[in-house]
């Protein structure tokens, strides 16, 4: 199997409308699965995500909660679909890298405040 020009464009036009790399093969015929994956990455075709379906998340609820989990509530606590996240939390800290990013302020903002609190003393 050599991969003509017309091949080439097929395999493009097929891997851009989603399929998988092993329909892409059978559609195309006499290639195999690992052939597809090759060209598309030397032809430099984007990358997507794996067909594999992963099961969505949808974190903890508050007794499935662990001191180890972040406690970032999600959604409102009256609807039937609040939970918390769940993920692994930092050491020390009630919740995951991106929620402690979002609930503390870098320790730089308190010499802010601190600052604009003497200048407007001063001004008053």
């Amino acid at each position: 199997m050599s991969w003509t020009d017309e091949r080439i464009q097929q395999l493009k036009d097929l891997w851009s409308q989603g399929l998988s790399a092993s329909e892409i093969a059978d559609t195309l015929g006499d290639i195999s699965r690992n052939a597809v994956i090759g060209k598309a990455h030397r032809l430099g075709l984007s990358g997507r995500p794996s067909p594999i379906k992963k099961k969505p998340t949808r974190g903890a609820t508050i007794l499935a909660l662990t001191e180890r989990m972040c406690k970032w509530p999600v959604g409102d606590p009256k609807h039937q679909d609040f939970h918390f996240c769940g993920k692994p939390s930092l050491a020390g800290l009630p919740y995951c890298a991106e929620h402690a990013a979002m609930a503390y302020q870098p320790t730089g903002s308190s010499k802010k405040r601190e600052e604009e609190r003497e200048r407007n003393v001063g001004a008053a």
